[in-house]
């Protein structure tokens, strides 16, 4: 049987249309029901705790609704009667509440030491009797943060700086006998008991199998993305190598994955049977470095010619582009990237640095000046100021005067 094929342009367009970038933003205010229909169709929102222009898990709504109220996410994120769930998805994530289940065995292989997981289990199995305690404390006080906890030795190396009770809730959360009940002041979680904060309909939904949960998050990584390779669906929600190539397989025999080839990928793609085919998409957005549709920096420079690399940790002055680099998203293409900060005591979104692709054009400081200007009110930041730094920084400069 022939494969079909696409191009890479089409290739582009089907993943941009995927991700939600293939219809305009809503005219008037953004409500709830619009941003759980976009998570729902992500699949998966990153979480992130650099505060830099704002956190990463709210960055994705804003790249493809608009300015819509930050509060919003907290409400459904961590209110009372939330629909997502907070977990380790893709990295720590933010999911559909029916995910939960679909995770399960992830939590199970935690618990079980497999994979990426061997050091909670050793933690959890050498340092029981502190982790029961812990357990019982919160179970009889209620909700609580590491810090709260007051138990254990502090920090010193290792387990990025953790003291002990923090390493202690961080494994029961990874194992799923806790949960994030909350987060608060400087983005802190709070830990609690399942039973306390899942719906009652989740905790009783039973456990699928392995296999059969495994399928249903890559189907929902297909989705996601519209057409990907086999790295790039396992990438989506960092599932384990072993079993991969049966589980699309097996979604390729159901009819849930078509077999296609691209032109440019050296590998083999599968598409998503109900993916929108756009012939133009008219996007303008900046992306978060930890947005879906980049966070995978191999797909992105597959997709969009663009050798993307977040620089945060790299020294000062080793850097390319900036800290906190953005990349612009213009029609189908990567046409510039900004070094971004907020200057919140000022009021004004700082433009470190500005650099522009080769095939940016003389609408592209226009365009994104508009981008800028639109992510500096949604802040509540009164200006943009643009740094003359980079071979676009002149043009901007001009176009955001």
């Amino acid at each position: 049987m022939t494969k079909a094929s696409l191009t890479a342009g089409e290739a582009r367009r089907i993943a941009l249309a995927a991700q939600g970038f293939g219809t305009p933003r809503p005219d008037g205010e953004v409500g709830r029901r619009q941003l759980l229909k976009l998570v729902d169709r992500l699949g998966v929102v990153q979480i992130d705790s650099v505060n830099v222009i704002s956190r990463t898990h709210y960055m994705p709504a804003f790249s493809r609704l608009g300015a819509y109220p930050r509060a919003l996410l907290d409400e459904v994120a961590w209110g009372r009667k939330r629909p997502l769930f907070e977990y380790w998805a893709h990295e720590a994530s933010l999911t559909p509440m029916t995910s939960q289940p679909l995770l399960r065995w992830r939590m199970q292989d935690a618990h079980d030491g497999v994979g990426v997981w061997k050091g909670v289990a050793r933690f959890l199995r050498e340092r029981r009797d502190f982790v029961d305690k812990v357990l019982e404390e919160i179970t009889t006080r209620g909700p609580m943060s590491a810090s709260e906890l007051g138990m254990g030795h502090k920090g010193a190396g290792g387990w990025w700086g953790w003291s002990e009770a923090k390493r202690a809730v961080e494994c029961l959360f990874w194992t799923g006998e806790l949960t994030t009940a909350t987060r608060r002041g400087t983005f802190e979680r709070v830990y609690d008991l399942p039973e306390r904060v899942l719906p009652r309909a989740i905790l009783e939904t039973p456990t699928p199998p392995r296999d059969e949960a495994q399928r249903a998050l890559y189907r929902m990584a297909a989705r996601a993305m519209g057409v990907a390779t086999a790295k790039d669906l396992r990438d989506y929600f960092r599932m384990p190598v072993e079993g991969a190539k049966a589980r699309l397989a097996e979604l390729v025999e159901d009819g849930s994955l078509l077999p296609v080839t691209v032109k440019g990928w050296r590998d083999p793609a599968y598409l998503d049977p109900a993916a929108r085919r756009p012939r133009r998409i008219d996007a303008q957005a900046l992306l978060s470095p930890f947005d879906n549709l980049i966070w995978f920096r191999e797909r992105t420079e597959r997709m969009f010619a663009v050798r993307y690399r977040i620089e945060i940790y790299t020294p000062a002055e080793k850097r390319t582009h900036g800290y906190y680099v953005m990349p612009f998203l213009e029609g189908d293409a990567l046409t510039a990237r900004v070094d971004l900060k907020a200057d919140r005591k000022a009021g004004v979104l700082i433009v470190q640095a500005s650099h522009a692709e080769p095939w940016a054009s003389a609408a592209t400081p226009v365009k994104l000046a508009r981008e800028l200007k639109l992510m500096a009110g949604w802040l509540g930041l009164d200006s943009v100021r643009v740094e003359r730094r980079g071979d676009l920084a002149g043009a901007l400069e001009q176009a955001t005067a």
